[in-house]
């Protein structure tokens, strides 16, 4: 798909992105970092943003979420601890980081569709998930868009925090956090 000059520069482009933000990531200092001439970056892309739109192609710079790696078998609390684990396997911090460096008005829009990808997939599972739940009796009746987003925020403020903070903010490990974030959340929404 792309070749070893590609993406060397495209990786350069998205680790600078993470430092500085998509404005303050110079095709100078892309070069530098990617070891090629400055004009070798307008010989293999148009610009900046066609390598970002090439990144999002990537698994490296990509989660590659998809609706098929959510499976479940009826059990609201292994279920979403699953759901949870898978997400924030994928949805590592440095995903978070690219995603924040790249809300730049100078994108206008090319990259959102690749980042939207993700959160869209998780929200549609979990509506499916919820709604088939509230129709096998195992959760009370809710607005399953509202529920869904609050498990997406959820797994998405953990991430996020983890990617900003790390251990300076969060005393707990990842695996304590889900069983925990998980046990009240279905204590919350159990059909009683």
């Amino acid at each position: 798909m792309y070749d070893e000059t590609q993406l060397k520069i495209i990786d350069a482009t998205m680790t600078l992105i993470i430092d500085k933000g998509y404005s303050g990531a110079t095709t100078k200092e892309i070069a530098k970092l990617a070891g090629v001439n400055e004009s070798t970056i307008f010989r293999r892309f148009e610009g900046k943003k066609e390598i970002v739109i090439a990144a999002m192609d990537l698994p490296q710079w990509n989660p590659g979420l998809s609706e098929s790696d959510f499976t479940y078998q009826g059990d609201l609390e292994e279920d979403l601890t699953f759901f949870s684990e898978i997400y924030m396997r994928k949805v590592t911090p440095q995903m978070v980081k690219v995603s924040i460096g790249l809300r730049s008005a100078e994108l206008q829009g090319a990259a959102l569709p690749g980042i939207m990808k993700v959160p869209m997939v998780f929200k549609n599972v979990l509506i499916n998930y919820f709604t088939q739940m509230i129709a096998d009796g195992k959760m009370c009746g809710c607005n399953v868009e509202s529920i869904s987003l609050q498990f997406l925020a959820m797994n998405f403020g953990f991430v996020f925090l983890d990617a900003s903070f790390g251990n300076k903010l969060i005393g707990v490990s990842k695996a304590e956090y889900i069983r925990n974030s998980i046990q009240v959340f279905v204590s919350g929404i159990r059909n009683k």
